[in-house]
C-alpha cells in the first residue's frame, strides 16, 4: 500500500517559522509522499515562500505541491515556485510527476484549478468580456489538467488541486460561494481516466469526504477541515 499524506491551506506567514515543523518531522514514518494542496502562504509573499520551503524541506519523503489563490495574490508565483523547487519541493501546474515507491509507481497530476461552479449551476463563456474571461480561464485550466491526467502512466494515480472538482466536499460553506470554490470541469478528467484519489483544499468550512459522479474518492485536505498537520490515505490493493 502507498501511504499519501496531504494538507492544504496552511497559510504560513513571514512570522510562522517553526510553526509546522515539529509535527512534520515524523511524517516519513507515516507516509511515503506528502502532497500540498495550495494556499501555502498568507499573501503570496517571497518571504512567506521561504518559510514554507524551510518547513517542508528535507522530510525524508518526496513533497509535491500545487499553489492556491493566496499564493497568487502578490504576483510572485515564479519566485514562490523557484523558492520551493530550490528546497526539493516539486510544484505542479497543469503537469504530472511519477514517483517510484516500494516497487510501485505513484502518478500525480496537479493544478491550482479555478472557480466556475458545478453542473446546472455554473458560469459559461458568454456575455460580458469579464464573464467570458472568468469562465474561459476555468476551461483553459481544466484542459491543461486533463492533458496532465491523460499522461499518467502509473500503478496509482492521484489528482492534486486547490479548487474543488465536486460540490460534495464544499458542504458547510455558504452555497452562494460554491462557484468561487471549484468547478465540475476539474472533475471530468478525474472520472474520464478513473483516478484512484483526488485531493483539494480551499474550502475551509467544507467537508473532508466526497465522491465524483463516477465514483472516485475526493478528499478536502484544507487544514481547517482535517484539523491536523496532515491526513494520510492508503492507496493500493487494500484501500482505506
Amino acid at each position: 500500500m502507498i501511504r499519501v499524506a496531504a494538507v492544504g491551506d496552511v497559510h504560513l506567514g513571514a512570522d510562522s517559522h517553526g510553526e509546522l515543523r515539529p509535527a512534520l518531522d515524523m511524517v516519513s514514518t507515516h507516509a511515503d509522499v506528502l502532497l500540498l494542496a495550495g494556499d501555502l502562504t498568507r499573501h503570496g509573499g517571497r518571504d512567506e515562500a521561504k518559510v514554507v520551503a524551510d518547513e517542508f524541506a528535507d522530510l525524508g519523503i518526496p513533497v509535491i505541491a500545487v499553489l492556491g489563490n493566496h499564493d497568487y495574490h502578490s504576483n510572485a508565483v515564479s519566485d514562490i515556485t523557484d523558492t520551493l523547487t530550490a528546497q526539493g519541493i516539486s510544484v505542479l501546474e497543469g503537469e504530472s510527476v511519477t514517483i517510484d515507491i516500494a516497487g510501485q509507481t505513484l502518478g500525480i497530476a496537479g493544478t491550482k484549478g479555478f472557480g466556475g461552479g458545478f453542473a446546472g449551476k455554473c458560469a459559461s463563456v458568454f456575455g460580458e468580456p469579464q464573464m467570458k474571461e472568468f469562465a474561459g480561464h476555468t476551461v483553459d485550466v481544466a484542459e491543461r489538467f486533463r492533458s496532465a491526467v491523460s499522461s499518467l502512466q502509473a500503478d496509482i494515480r492521484v489528482a492534486l488541486l486547490h479548487y474543488s472538482p465536486i460540490s460534495d466536499t464544499l458542504h458547510g460553506e455558504p452555497p452562494e460561494i460554491y462557484p468561487f470554490l471549484g468547478s465540475y470541469l476539474l472533475g471530468e478528467p478525474i472520472d474520464e481516466f478513473q483516478l484512484d484519489l483526488a485531493l483539494h483544499g480551499h474550502a475551509h468550512a467544507g467537508t473532508e469526504r466526497g465522491t465524483t459522479p463516477g465514483g472516485v474518492r475526493v478528499r478536502n485536505v484544507a487544514q481547517p477541515v482535517i484539523r491536523a498537520a496532515y491526513a494520510v490515505y492508503g492507496l493500493g490493493p487494500a484501500d482505506s
